[in-house]
């Protein structure tokens, strides 16, 4: 096939079906992975490989900008079967995130070789379970301008913005355990681990009145274990909680009043506690006048005739790592519904899938133009 396709929308329905009909659970991806190196054979592209983790990394073109287009192949959990009826693709994946990785991947097939900026397209894996595929590409220090993130947000929605996370692991010993029929004889840890989960909540959500959900620090106790028999006071228990950063504050500032509560409540309890932190990662926001948020916006008000909507969103998403490794521009963007991803009946909108092929198209010709123009040294 030429190295630039114009490929027709027939073509591009059959190769996200072929796509959805690859079952890839997370850690599953290798046939997903040497499919889309064939098809990146067929569409031009050059240094093809996959990495150690089981990444797909492949380029097109030379110069500047230098953007990277990057989705996942993993799903989670759970067959769908491929279907295409009412105007909707069907099949695990259709929304999260395989439309958007495969609308990408035809939008680069489509641009011209001759250094009009370098694609990087990269197909990663183990986003639903650990983002190995995405933490291992950060350690190749990729040479990027620009990073958009395959996700459905609705083709009118541009994701700016994810929140941080710190998940935390509370362990409170309460130093003996007595008979059930005795509880006075010693504290209850589980309990006890109730007081500072509560007062950790507590501390970190408060005077938060009236503000949008997209910039409170939220605070949910996840996970708890405790006790080794049912007629026995517990002397030990975890507790887990999944704390959401806004893109005001940061890891360290959120760490700190963690620290300062769980010592407050361990002096006030007279109880030993200490946490171990589990996951920490920073949040992000793409500046919103880079040329990559303005090019993306100009390429959906040429489709769809309307200005989208820039969101900030509650979860942590794989830009947060990318974005604050790489000290770049990054946004997340992709047809599809997110409230559709992990159902039962996943799907995505046939004509909204084709028109996200365009848009990312059009994306990438403004990019180049705006980026020569706030960079004028880098013009081929």
């Amino acid at each position: 096939m030429d190295s630039s396709v114009t490929s027709t929308p027939r073509y591009s329905v059959k190769v996200l079906e072929k796509a959805l009909r690859i079952y890839t659970p997370s850690l599953s991806e290798k046939p997903l992975a040497e499919f889309l190196a064939d098809k990146c054979d067929d569409f031009g592209f050059e240094d093809i490989h996959i990495d150690d983790v089981g990444n797909l990394i492949a380029t097109k073109g030379s110069g500047y900008p230098r953007i990277m287009l990057c989705g996942h192949m993993d799903t989670v959990p759970g067959k769908i079967k491929v279907r295409n009826e009412n105007g909707f693709i069907y099949g695990r994946g259709a929304s999260d995130a395989k439309a958007p990785l495969i609308s990408m991947l035809l939008a680069a097939a489509s641009v011209q070789s001759n250094n009009n900026g370098t694609i990087t397209f990269a197909a990663v894996v183990d986003e639903e379970g650990n983002a190995t595929g995405i933490k291992s590409l950060v350690k190749q220090k990729p040479e990027i301008d620009y990073a958009i993130f395959g996700e459905p947000s609705g083709i009118k929605n541009i994701t700016i913005a994810y929140k941080g996370r710190i998940a935390i692991n509370l362990r409170v010993n309460v130093g003996d355990s007595a008979h059930a029929s005795a509880p006075w004889l010693a504290k209850n840890a589980i309990e006890e681990s109730y007081v500072f989960t509560s007062a950790l909540k507590k501390s970190l959500e408060q005077n938060q009145d009236g503000i949008a959900k997209s910039m409170m620090l939220t605070s949910s106790l996840t996970e708890i274990k405790g006790g080794s028999s049912h007629n026995v006071t517990p002397l030990e228990c975890d507790a887990i909680m999944d704390i959401r950063i806004p893109v005001n504050m940061n890891c360290k500032m959120v760490g700190e009043r963690i620290a300062t509560t769980v010592e407050e409540i361990a002096k006030k309890q007279g109880v030993n506690a200490f946490y171990s932190v589990i996951d920490e990662t920073e949040p992000f926001e793409a500046p919103h006048s880079s040329p990559l948020v303005r090019a993306l916006t100009l390429g959906i008000m040429d489709v769809e005739k309307a200005r989208p909507q820039l969101i900030r969103k509650t979860g942590t998403g794989d830009m947060n790592i990318i974005g604050n490794s790489l000290n770049i521009p990054v946004v997340t963007y992709g047809p599809g519904d997110p409230h559709a991803s992990h159902t039962i009946d996943e799907r995505v909108s046939t004509d909204e899938f084709l028109r996200s092929i365009e848009v990312f198209k059009r994306m990438l010709s403004h990019l180049r133009r705006l980026h020569e123009f706030k960079n004028p040294s880098t013009k081929s």
